[in-house]
């Protein structure tokens, strides 16, 4: 298994357009083999930190689902969210493999 964990600056302002853009992703990643387990948003003060996590059972799983990228439409629609809006300033994504309780 692999996790994928984006680590997002957002801009406060647009707080309902990153809602609704971590919504279709995580409809996106569900429907193409993927475990998403949420986008993580500011709760409390002054915050432009957001996260999302998500599994795929291996990097080619994972592969298979970024090939859509740019030219599915449904992936069209969800990065055209994030594009109009600005929600988003930057991003970068780290890959993770759990080490899981073994009892």
């Amino acid at each position: 298994m692999i996790t994928c964990v984006v680590h997002y600056t957002i801009d406060p302002a647009w707080i309902e357009a990153f809602e609704e853009f971590a919504r279709a992703w995580m409809r996106l990643v569900a429907r193409h083999g993927g475990v998403h387990h949420g986008y993580f948003l500011p709760a409390e003060g002054a915050s432009d930190k957001a996260e999302a996590l998500f599994s795929f059972d291996s990097l080619a799983a994972y592969e298979r689902y970024r090939s859509r990228f740019g030219t599915d439409p449904e992936f069209v629609a969800a990065d055209r969210i994030r594009d109009d809006s600005g929600c988003v300033l930057r991003y970068e994504r780290t890959f993770l493999r759990p080490l899981l309780p073994t009892d």
